[in-house]
């Protein structure tokens, strides 16, 4: 349970932090897809590729998809009838037989009907996702933190002089 904690403590310090609204929003969006898919699939080792080899935020996409995880728990009854529809259209069978004669294409396990909604969900939805988490992002940064910093407490805070050691480690180490 602490660990659980201890990444939502770290997600609120990355929303504070300086760190780019469009990575932490790719995170979140990514995080979508990594919660609505297998766990051992290969879209999931495609996300896992693309947050490593890009600049998204590893946090806020381990965060989001431990809830989405939760949330697609949920939307399972959902997405049973999508998956079954797209899986049952006869213009699209002869594309399956092909995919599933393919080497790696059958670790997709698209398939399956609660698999295959999922990612026809997350395909249709993730941009949205991106749009809308970087809109709340930004609104969160200049509304509730530029507040924050306005308040008495966090300029005494920034006075002390364990606030200006931590500035200096920062700028030399880099580390926050």
């Amino acid at each position: 349970m602490s660990v659980i904690l201890q990444q939502i403590f770290n997600f609120f310090k990355l929303l504070n932090s300086e760190t780019g609204h469009n990575q932490i929003a790719a995170g979140v969006a990514l995080g979508f897809v990594l919660g609505l898919s297998p766990i051992l699939s290969l879209q999931s080792f495609v996300v896992f590729f693309l947050i490593f080899i890009f600049r998204i935020q590893i946090g806020a996409a381990f965060v989001s998809a431990f809830f989405f995880k939760f949330l697609g728990f949920f939307l399972d009854p959902v997405v049973d009838p999508i998956g079954r529809w797209v899986l049952e259209q006869e213009s699209l069978r002869s594309v399956f037989v092909v995919l599933y004669n393919a080497p790696l294409v059958p670790l997709t396990r698209f398939n399956n009907s609660i698999v295959m909604g999922s990612g026809v969900l997350a395909f249709v939805l993730t941009p949205f996702l991106f749009i809308g988490s970087r809109k709340i992002i930004l609104k969160y940064r200049e509304t509730i933190v530029a507040k924050f910093k306005d308040t008495k407490i966090w300029k005494a805070f920034i006075a002390t002089s364990f606030y200006k050691w931590y500035r200096t480690y920062q700028s030399l180490y880099g580390k926050s």
